[in-house]
């Protein structure tokens, strides 16, 4: 079979064809480089400053620089804090495997308008199956080349349900909840930032790394 590639156009500086074109909500749009920052929880010390052209993900370095600072000081890293832009499978899947605990910023996402939430349908993973809103399950069907689960709903039931219109605009009546192969470690994620413990974490985040950046906006030359 032959696979189709796909053309993506990337804008290139003419003066500065290192940086990289950076459109972000809130952020100004344009030719920069982004400062990827790690700083210690106790002392804040800067423990490793990276530098990116500005159109690259801020969790695409996150782990090789973790590694790099656990090699180079030897480190023993216990916890850490990070914003909603490193709340991505891998992370979450690297970090609860060598059982550092993670706190990550929650990213919310809003479904079209009218439609359900996804946390409303609900995973029972005894049976590995999702129950929608109506109580009906949504059972596995297959796996998909980006590593999520998919479970359909089945649209003999759906076509009748009175929540149809708040479900599924699908024209075959069948609602489809994805569940990534690592799902369970984002949620170990989600547990930890709701603790007590992961509560005190990130508001020490705010007074350590953000301090940080502030400091370097106001004081750079």
């Amino acid at each position: 079979k032959q696979v189709k590639l796909e053309k993506k156009e990337i804008r290139i500086s003419t003066t500065d064809p290192d940086s990289g074109y950076m459109v972000r909500e809130g952020k100004p749009e344009g030719f920069f480089y982004l400062d990827h920052r790690t700083v210690d929880g106790k002392y804040n010390f800067i423990t490793d400053v990276f530098v990116t052209p500005g159109n690259v993900h801020d969790s695409i370095p996150y782990l090789k620089r973790l590694n790099r600072q656990i090699h180079r000081f030897d480190f023993l890293v216990e916890e850490v804090a990070l914003d909603a832009g490193y709340l991505t499978m891998p992370i979450c899947q690297e970090l609860m495997k060598r059982n550092i605990f993670a706190v990550i910023a929650h990213r919310r996402f809003r479904p079209k308008k009218g439609l359900f939430h996804k946390w409303q349908f609900k995973y029972i993973p005894e049976q590995d199956v999702y129950l929608c809103p109506a109580r009906y399950e949504l059972r596995y069907s297959t796996t998909n080349r980006s590593g999520y689960r998919e479970y359909k709903s089945n649209p003999n039931v759906c076509q009748n349900c009175l929540f149809l219109s708040r479900c599924t605009r699908s024209k075959t009546f069948q609602k489809v909840v994805t569940r990534h192969v690592w799902e369970n470690a984002k949620e170990w994620v989600r547990k930890n930032r709701l603790s007590e413990r992961g509560k005190q974490l990130y508001k020490r985040r705010r007074e350590t790394i953000e301090r940080s950046f502030a400091d370097a906006k106001e004081l750079h030359s």
